[in-house]
């Protein structure tokens, strides 16, 4: 009795943290996009592992994030990370759940292809759910590298 698994995508994140909640936004509005048969996305918030049972349920997981990288804020980077080892060193509040997800599906060797987009921010320390207005232009593009992705990983038809 198997069930063909399809691509979850999974915004992490802070909701009330301003841009560290940037995973989340990005989730929200790709909710509302037409277009993404066959896909699965969910607001992770601020991870855990409550969210190991969605991980472990699919193929292929596309994780949105924010990260403390010293990189300019709102530099996209996408990262395959195999191990917990290779998730940025500043994953911002919630660095030990992910990486503890991530050892956990190695373990229960349940671990899905993970594609990682990090959007470097400032801090941290600011509070509201508005996203600053450098983050905020960003997103478009957030959401286009996603869907390229799909499209090249054949989960999305090509535009022609």
């Amino acid at each position: 009795m198997s069930q063909q698994k399809s691509t979850l995508i999974l915004g992490i994140g802070n909701y009330l943290m301003g841009d560290e909640g940037i995973g989340v936004h990005v989730a929200n509005r790709l909710e509302r996009e037409d277009g993404l048969d066959g896909v699965e996305v969910i607001d992770g918030g601020t991870g855990g592992f409550h969210l190991l049972s969605y991980l472990e349920n699919f193929d292929h997981v596309i994780l949105i994030d924010a990260t403390l990288d010293g990189n300019k804020p709102g530099t996209i980077r996408m990262i395959k990370p195999k191990f917990a080892k290779d998730f940025p060193p500043a994953m911002s509040t919630h660095d030990i759940g992910l990486k503890d997800m991530v050892s956990a599906l190695q373990l229960l060797d349940k671990m899905p292809e993970i594609d990682l987009f990090v959007v470097s921010i400032e801090s941290i320390q600011q509070q509201g759910i508005e996203l600053t207005p450098e983050i905020e232009a960003i997103v478009p593009d957030v959401i286009v590298q996603i869907k390229n992705l799909l499209k090249k990983t054949q989960v999305l038809e090509p535009v022609l």
